[in-house]
């Protein structure tokens, strides 16, 4: 399975410098001098790590393919990939790995299926495809998807009201609970 390690982001100076939007716990190791990567992009194929930097948590990265900042320019928006095979991490799974997996209340109900798992600047979503066919975005943190079992084709959420799509969908508004109008209107 391809696993993205990288998005590659605006270009940086004029000698074909990107940065990187990382999405590996292991930049390091991913990113050194002479390193190939596949991309997304069957145009390109695979990019080869020139040189590497990183300056206050953000990484910038050439490639021995792209050597001015048109070229690096033409880059932007494609994804660096890997194959990986499963997560040997406790607590830790990528992307493919919940993929088509159902989602479920702590209380049994079926709530739909992940559809993906969305990279935000604040922690991870997973995007859930709902019953009704609406999507929802459900932070991917303990506190909110308490179990998730691979192996047992499915994620437990225990999602606040109102989080999920088809909550706003079902919200019944009563005349006692709304006047159309502000309070100290007369």
């Amino acid at each position: 399975m391809q696993l993205t390690v990288a998005k590659i982001g605006r270009a940086h100076g004029l000698r074909g410098e990107v940065a990187l939007d990382i999405r590996t716990d292991t930049p390091a190791e991913r990113f050194v001098v002479g390193a190939v990567l596949r991309t997304d992009d069957s145009r390109l194929g695979s990019l080869t790590v020139a040189t590497t930097r990183e300056n206050q948590g953000r990484w910038f990265v050439t490639f021995a393919e792209v050597t001015d900042r048109t070229g690096a320019e033409g880059l932007r928006g494609v994804s660096l990939v890997v194959d990986e095979d499963a997560s040997d991490e406790e607590d830790a799974w990528y992307p493919h790995e919940l993929v088509g997996l159902r989602a479920e209340h702590v209380d049994g109900r079926l709530l739909g299926t992940v559809l993906a798992l969305e990279h935000l600047p604040a922690h991870d979503a997973l995007l859930i495809l709902e019953p009704t066919g609406e999507r929802s975005l459900v932070p991917f943190v303990r506190a909110i998807v308490p179990v998730v079992d691979v192996a047992g084709g499915r994620v437990v959420l225990d999602p606040p009201g109102g989080l999920l799509a088809s909550d706003v969908a079902n919200l019944v508004v009563s005349p006692e609970t709304h006047s159309g109008g502000r309070e100290d209107e007369g």
